[in-house]
């Protein structure tokens, strides 16, 4: 089905590739269904814990309660649909399914990104300067920076599909597991030059909130040679933050330089891992690490399970 203005053709329906080489169907929607629900569990168990625990309603809990809802977000945005695919005989997905898809995935690797950010200046505030941590980071500015993380990511996104939606498409065939940004302007009829302004403002945004992480773990690192105890809060808070902030740059890189300058001649299956990789580790990694790494949080949810263990048995 095709729409047609001007001579030239809007796609209403888009095939999607990916899905040949995997088989077989049953243990891909075995092991789909187990990762996403290990991931729904995992979230959801660390973002109950601390809204439930006084003692965790700290800034640096509630940022870690935003990212866990974050890969909620995020995950919900792509498991469903490709679970469905599974067992439909035809891929497709309306242009209006494939805009939604690429925006809530775009926003929530953008608001994983702002949110990192943001917990890498509480980080820095808390071991630079803990005597005025609470001043700094009181309660007004939690709450800016968590509608921060947010909005930013919900304006840039909507600012990427109205851009995209303009623009008259030649084609229909998106070769992906799921719909993003640049697969839907890569069927553009014409050249995408707004497209490339507005990606390069958004990577020169996204370059400062990098500046500020690189700028905040100088000053920590400086600031941990100096007592025992500033190294220990280091290692218990900053090195989780690290890992996800490193696993997510790296594998937004990546897909980002594959999907533009990939080569067809990669075997489908190994594109298939690339294009996945980032909506699979972070939302496991991300609440395995704060769930295990901070004492504070483990403690919490240690003492949950022993009570409901006694509870049951009584």
């Amino acid at each position: 089905m095709t729409l047609f203005y001007e001579n030239t053709s809007y796609a209403a329906i888009f095939t999607m590739s990916g899905m040949t080489e995997l088989m077989p169907k049953y243990l891909f929607l075995f092991l789909s269904l187990s990762v996403y629900l290990l991931i729904i569990l995992l979230n959801f168990a660390l973002i109950v814990t601390i809204i439930l625990e006084k003692p965790l309603h700290e800034p640096m809990y509630l940022f870690v309660c935003n990212l866990c809802l974050n890969e909620l977000y995020g995950t919900t945005g792509f498991y469903p649909k490709f679970m469905y695919d599974l067992f439909s005989p035809s891929h497709v997905i309306s242009y209006i399914g494939c805009c939604t898809q690429s925006f809530v995935i775009y926003t929530s690797f953008m608001c994983e990104f702002t949110t990192l950010v943001v917990m890498a200046y509480d980080r820095y505030v808390a071991i630079c300067k803990p005597l005025e941590y609470h001043i700094i980071i009181g309660t007004q500015t939690v709450a800016k920076a968590v509608l921060y993380s947010w909005a930013f990511p919900f304006i840039a996104g909507l600012a990427m599909v109205i851009l995209t939606i303009q623009m008259p498409l030649c084609g229909s065939h998106i070769d992906k597991l799921y719909c993003d940004n640049w697969s839907i302007v890569k069927l553009s009829c014409v050249a995408s030059t707004a497209n490339n302004v507005y990606g390069f403002v958004v990577i020169s945004v996204f370059t400062a909130h990098a500046i500020l992480v690189i700028f905040s773990y100088q000053r920590l690192i400086f600031a941990c040679r100096k007592s025992k105890d500033s190294k220990k809060k280091f290692m218990q808070t900053c090195v989780p933050h690290l890992l996800s902030l490193s696993n997510l740059t790296v594998a937004l890189l990546f897909d980002t330089m594959f999907s533009r300058y990939g080569s067809r001649e990669f075997p489908e299956h190994l594109r298939n891992f690339v294009q996945v990789e980032i909506l699979v580790i972070p939302p496991l990694l991300n609440p395995l690490m704060y769930g295990l790494k901070l004492s504070e949080v483990r403690k919490r949810l240690f003492q949950k399970c022993i009570k409901n263990n006694r509870k049951r048995k009584k």
